[in-house]
């Protein structure tokens, strides 16, 4: 406990010293020494470590993200490791409420070494120029665990470098903080050289860091498979439509792809050019299922009359919600049809692109006085209910 008090202390007063203002550094740092150096009692006396308790008393977490976060510290026996982490990083300046955020996206963060932690922040602000409120922000959007594993300033200012600031960096990394830990000179680099090569622009690929997943945290030998396949089985690399091809199907398998393409070709009907035309259009028809493809076909076809060269040359219908947009709008385009409001020659496929605003003003507002309840009509095929008198 001696060891334990003289290693803690300097942190303290350094933690205090660097925010003499900041009441969250202050009054965190000042609750952490209190019950450091109150603990005089042995260990045969003091009662037992509770994981859930601490979680919930000292980093504010509420109950269910207490129960969910102390899987992962079973481990722990004692509030030594943790208090000496917390105290480092309230030094920086994280409110109570922030604390929580950091600890409950990443609990194991409060099992790394305090030393590590303190140099790793301090080196996010000499090497890489982040400020207190950066840090904050940079641990809130999902660093922590790279501030855990290694020193990250490196692979930050790389990123930083290459998406153009670290504002915007900071959405790539929410839900993708694994780009943080990507090798940049095994993994990173050989595959931006790779997109390249295929004709990507540096802006282009700093785009797909945007991504929840990223192709370039991918290992060089699948972006490369994927860079094949896409030339092989769906354009060539010399079409200008290959890079949006390439960047939809890097996480796709070349048989994933090519059962795609056999199941959209059977399913529509048509040529194996007017298929790749398709393709190129709208290339995240990989990313949906046969499922998913099949109802919604079938309800263009059977139940909005569109012939399948329609939807083959307008491939991004495909894209919008069968149960949110298609049913709904239809819908009403088939009300205003039965009551003369509306041509037949109108086309379905225009009423999907208008935002809910513009649909809304284009094909409800207008009808007030001679469809009253159209706008009701169109709410309950919204929310998944048909009125059977709809059109009245």
């Amino acid at each position: 406990m001696l060891h334990l008090r003289q290693c803690l202390l300097p942190l303290l007063r350094a933690a205090a010293a660097a925010h003499p203002h900041t009441s969250a550094a202050s009054s965190s740092s000042l609750h952490l020494s209190r019950r450091l150096f109150s603990t005089a009692a042995g260990p045969d006396t003091a009662p037992p470590f509770s994981v859930e308790e601490y979680l919930v008393a000292t980093c504010g977490l509420t109950g269910a993200q207490a129960l969910k976060a102390s899987k992962k510290l079973s481990h722990l026996r004692s509030p030594a490791k943790p208090d000496a982490v917390l105290a480092v990083l309230s030094g920086v300046g994280l409110s109570r409420a922030d604390l929580a955020a950091v600890v409950a996206a990443d609990p194991m963060l409060l099992c790394a070494r305090a030393r590590n932690v303190a140099r790793r922040l301090h080196s996010l602000r000499d090497r890489v120029g982040l400020s207190d409120a950066d840090i904050a922000r940079f641990l809130l959007a999902g660093g922590a665990m790279g501030l855990r594993k290694c020193d990250i300033a490196p692979r930050l200012e790389f990123w930083i470098g290459f998406v153009g600031s670290f504002d915007k960096l900071l959405p790539a990394l929410k839900g993708n903080n694994g780009i943080l830990m990507s090798d940049l000179d095994k993994v990173v680099k050989p595959n931006i050289a790779l997109l390249q090569e295929c004709g990507l622009s540096v802006c282009e690929i700093a785009k797909l860091s945007t991504l929840k997943w990223t192709v370039l945290s991918l290992s060089p030998e699948r972006v490369k498979a994927s860079v094949l396949c896409v030339e092989k089985l769906v354009v060539p690399r010399s079409s200008d439509r290959f890079k949006d091809v390439l960047k939809s199907a890097c996480w796709i398998s070349e048989d994933m792809i090519a059962m795609k393409m056999e199941f959209l070709r059977s399913t529509l009907g048509c040529s194996e050019d007017k298929l790749r035309a398709a393709v190129c259009i709208s290339p995240h028809i990989f990313y949906l299922s046969d499922k998913n493809l099949c109802r919604k076909i079938d309800f263009l076809i059977s139940e909005v009359g569109l012939e399948r060269e329609f939807i083959v040359e307008r491939p991004w219908v495909l894209g919008y919600s069968l149960e949110k947009r298609m049913v709904p709008r239809h819908s009403v385009m088939k009300i205003l049809r039965t009551m003369g409001l509306m041509k037949d020659a109108v086309d379905f496929s225009s009423s999907l692109v208008y935002s809910e605003k513009k649909f809304v003003a284009r094909y409800i507002d207008p009808y007030k006085q001679a469809a009253p309840t159209l706008a009701d009509s169109y709410a309950a095929a919204c929310a998944g209910k048909m009125p059977a008198h709809a059109h009245r």
